[in-house]
């Protein structure tokens, strides 16, 4: 990944979650910590490239890792998450009042439609 990691951290963040098995491997970190070799189970990918995607994923803040003996576990880190979910937040209120206003117009055609003429 070019420099967005060190110049724009969102960027790195939006990067790492637009692949769907950095995608994956965070959502089994949301159960708690794991070894690398358990988060490529999953895949067909081989542990380098499952090694390469946790790497990746660790320059944009999304995880960490820690070493225990022989095993390094990889855990989530939720701070770039709620950086991004605070990015998003104000289009989400946006949509949120859009939709509430298509229910409510919706409504109004029902109320209008079932009354007597």
């Amino acid at each position: 990944m070019p420099d967005a990691t060190v110049s724009d951290p969102l960027s790195a963040v939006f990067f790492a979650l637009a692949d769907p098995t950095r995608r994956a491997i965070l959502a089994r970190l949301m159960e708690g910590p794991a070894t690398i070799g358990a988060l490529a189970e999953p895949f067909r990918l081989s542990l380098a490239t499952i090694s390469r995607h946790i790497t990746l994923l660790e320059q944009a803040g999304l995880v960490g890792k820690e070493r225990n003996a022989q095993w390094r576990t990889v855990h989530l880190e939720s701070a770039r998450l709620q950086d991004a979910d605070d990015w998003l937040s104000p289009y989400r209120v946006f949509f949120e009042e859009r939709f509430d206003a298509l229910e409510a117009h919706l409504k109004s055609m029902t109320t209008t439609r079932k009354e007597p003429s």
